[in-house]
């Protein structure tokens, strides 16, 4: 039987089949990157909520797995050299598409291109979008000064436009389905849970509103953007 128990984390979170990848996650727009990869992968999984208080993400146990903190997190019992842990929603979808050999492309080409939009995604859209998520829905929005503000939106309104141009005439990303996609939707999505679509002018362009309906269409998608169930 697989032996978890030199991952700490395995102690605070049990794993009830030790022998499948565990994942370590809440359905934010990074979290949900992984559960949708494993679902579009078909890659066996067992998913365990870790919220985002304090008293999980900065927990000694989830700490010793991922010493930033942040979800999501996973630990791969099947790994290249014997068990692994890993942070880093992009790192993560990266992994995942090698294991599986599925979302990366059919050629070097496709992968460097794909990678290329997961780090358009990681370094650009995630940053910019969860600072106008802080500076326009939450604690931010109550700032006198309207300047941080303006800044996000007119980035987000940016970045929106870098997207909407790249998919014109193609319905996804880099080509064929990928874990670009997985990157990039759901942080796309974001803007609705902000209430900032208007702001930023999500309804006037040409293919982003498209490209997100028809990346929540996709059945893999549909069973893995709520992994793990914050309910319980």
């Amino acid at each position: 039987m697989t032996d978890l128990s030199t991952f700490p984390i395995a102690a605070r979170w049990p794993a009830a089949d030790p022998t499948v990848i565990q994942l370590y996650s809440y359905p934010t727009p990074n979290g949900v990157k992984a559960s949708i990869a494993l679902e579009e992968m078909g890659l066996p999984y067992e998913p365990h909520l870790v919220t985002l208080k304090d008293a999980d993400v900065k927990s000694d146990a989830f700490t010793s797995l991922n010493p930033n903190g942040k979800i999501p997190a996973i630990i791969d019992p099947d790994g290249p050299d014997g068990p692994i842990g890993l942070f880093e929603s992009g790192a993560i979808l990266i992994y995942l598409a090698e294991k599986s050999g599925k979302l990366l492309g059919r050629t070097a080409a496709d992968k460097a291109h794909i990678i290329q939009w997961v780090m358009f995604q990681m370094g650009g859209v995630g940053p910019m979008f969860g600072q106008l998520g802080y500076f326009y829905k939450f604690a931010g929005k109550d700032i006198d000064d309207p300047r941080p503000q303006q800044r996000y939106i007119d980035e987000a309104k940016r970045l929106l436009g870098v997207v909407d141009g790249a998919l014109a005439g193609r319905d996804w990303i880099a080509g064929d389905f990928s874990i670009a996609d997985i990157a990039l939707a759901p942080w796309l999505n974001a803007l609705d849970f902000y209430g900032a679509k208007e702001v930023t002018g999500y309804d006037d362009l040409k293919n982003v509103p498209a490209y997100v309906a028809r990346f929540y269409d996709r059945p893999a998608v549909q069973r893995g953007k709520n992994v793990p169930d914050p309910k319980g």
